[in-house]
């Protein structure tokens, strides 16, 4: 019998509010078929015969890996190569020549919420990219962090292997052919893209200042799912870990106005990016 198949309004609330606690993610109403749908396999492995079972072992803590699976479940993995590509023109054309000729320091990036490594990697990628085209020495030292709440998703993403499918979405022939080498089906992100990421677990409503400062934050496609209060906190402790005039890059669902007074919205031929004012 499948003890997941429907859920009590008493678990669902329960449970809901224990994933916003956890991970800040707000599920709303109506939204039990996600649960049914992404825990019935973790239950099933666990040998946990409900959601008030599940949420009786999270509450002791035991086994002590449950919380990470519950919320590699939960939270979306979602993402592609230049996803979106608005952003990563941005940086082309916009950002990174200001960063050129303007400054002369170490140039930090974070990528929140990396998943599988898709964004850090192509950020690197737009890196080489226009390094190549100027021929410019200032940002041969660009770093990029990439940050998850995933473990799992973490440990995927440091291992740079992708298949044929993945590599389609948002790859042009010549990038694939210049940034990755094939392995056995497998394709791996050569180690001048690779050595400029390095991962670390992050969970967004916790302190940041672990990572130190950055010059550029992508924070794409998250914020639509953390409640008001949540995105407030989290915009402003971002633009707390910004350098002066450092740059925002958010979804193109999500925005600042009505949560952070921080940053101002600059509107650009290639998109929409947020600069943290003065």
């Amino acid at each position: 019998m499948d003890m997941i198949s429907n859920i009590a309004p008493n678990e669902y609330k329960k449970f809901s509010n224990f994933l916003e606690k956890a991970c800040g993610i707000t599920l709303g109403d109506g939204k039990e078929y996600l649960i049914t749908s992404r825990l019935r396999k973790l239950l099933r492995d666990e040998k946990i015969a409900s959601v008030a079972e599940l949420l009786t072992a999270l509450e002791l803590g035991e086994p002590r890996y449950l919380l990470g699976l519950v919320i590699d479940a939960m939270t979306t993995n979602e993402t592609s190569w230049f996803r979106d590509r608005s952003p990563f023109e941005v940086l082309e054309k916009d950002v990174f020549p200001l960063w050129d000729s303007d400054r002369k320091k170490q140039c930090k990036i974070w990528s929140a919420a990396c998943s599988s490594g898709q964004e850090p990697y192509t950020i690197s990628i737009a890196l080489s990219e226009y390094v190549a085209l100027t021929a410019t020495t200032n940002l041969n030292s660009a770093s990029i962090i990439a940050t998850d709440i995933s473990a799992s998703m973490l440990e995927e993403a440091k291992q740079a292997e992708y298949d044929e499918n993945i590599l389609g979405r948002g790859l042009s022939l010549n990038q694939k052919q210049q940034f990755f080498t094939e392995s056995d089906g497998r394709w791996i992100v050569v180690n001048a893209i690779r050595q400029r990421v390095n991962f670390k677990e992050q969970n967004l409503l916790l302190s940041y200042d672990g990572l130190g400062k950055f010059d550029i934050i992508f924070c794409r496609n998250v914020l639509i799912y953390f409640a008001a209060q949540r995105k407030t906190d989290i915009l402003n402790r971002m633009a707390k870990a910004l350098n002066p005039g450092g740059f925002l890059f958010l979804g193109a669902s999500e925005t600042v106005t009505g949560y952070s007074d921080s940053f101002e919205m600059i509107r650009s031929a290639s998109g929409v990016y947020y600069r943290l004012k003065n």
